[in-house]
This record gives structure tokens, C-alpha cells and sequence, in this order.
């Protein structure tokens, strides 16, 4: 059987200044998350999050766990415009998820975040990210989350 072999693709921050609390719903506690900027590098693109049309539809769900649902435009350094979207899920202890909440920065090992990304262009030079399989892992900044993205091969 072949082994899952990844390559470092990116690493993405976002600045998230903006939370929208809707409360208790059929599904769970939704909350909206607005990106406001970031960055992003890794060995074949980097450049900034646009602030604006995207965020992260968060949903904390009766197990503990938070669902990630979230869209964001890129900007690369040479101005070409990447669509990134991405599912996910975030977990730990309720005293971790509380620390959280609380907007303290919890150690990445104290928490199960993953991700899976996605992306979009019409840029040629960055058409090969259209045709990948990208997982990602997670930590979360006072500011806004951080992530390292995996090309798998």
C-alpha cells in the first residue's frame, strides 16, 4: 500500500477582527468570523489575505467541537487573486476550548485543528493549485488563526 506523502505548501495567517454571535441554532452555536487581512509564504507564492467578501462560518457544536466553514480571496505578491476555501474542525478539553474563547493563545498540542483547503484561479502562473489536495494544521492567535498547509503528492 502506498503512504500519504506531503509537501509544505504555505503557511497562512489571518487577522479576524470582527465576530458576529447569531446564538443557538437546530445545528448549533453559529457564530460569523470576518477576515480582515493577513499573509501568507511558502516556496512557490506568498502575499496577503484581501479584507472583505469572506470570513469563517464557525459552528460550535453540542459535542464540543467547532466546524469550520470559510472562504477568503488571496493576493499574491505579483497581484494574481487565489479563491481559498477550506471545511474543518477544531477540539480539546472544555477548560482549552474556554482558554480559547477567552481570546488566550493555547499551545497547538492542546488542541485538535485541521483543515482542508482548497483553491481557485485563473491565474496560469498559479493554475497548478487548482488541481491539488491540500490539508492543513491549525493554531489560533488572539488575533486570528494560523495555519500550515500540506500539498499532498
Amino acid at each position: 500500500m502506498q503512504q500519504v506523502q506531503t509537501e509544505f505548501l504555505l503557511k497562512v495567517q489571518f487577522e479576524v477582527t470582527e465576530i458576529s454571535d447569531l446564538g443557538p441554532t437546530p445545528t448549533g452555536n453559529r457564530r460569523i468570523a470576518r477576515v480582515t487581512g493577513g499573509h501568507f509564504e511558502g516556496p512557490k507564492l506568498k502575499g496577503t489575505a484581501v479584507p472583505g467578501p469572506g470570513g469563517d462560518w464557525l459552528n460550535f457544536t453540542p459535542d464540543g467541537a467547532t466546524r469550520l466553514d470559510v472562504r477568503v480571496t488571496l493576493k499574491t505578491d505579483d497581484d494574481a487573486l487565489i479563491y481559498m476555501t477550506y471545511s474543518g474542525v477544531r477540539h480539546g478539553s472544555p477548560e482549552v476550548m474556554a482558554r480559547l474563547a477567552a481570546g488566550e493563545e493555547v499551545d497547538p498540542s492542546e488542541l485538535y485543528f485541521r483543515i482542508a483547503p482548497r483553491f481557485e484561479t485563473g491565474a496560469e502562473k498559479y493554475e497548478w493549485l487548482n488541481r491539488i489536495v491540500c490539508i492543513g494544521t491549525g493554531h489560533r492567535l488572539p488575533t486570528g488563526p494560523v495555519y500550515t498547509i500540506y500539498q499532498i503528492l
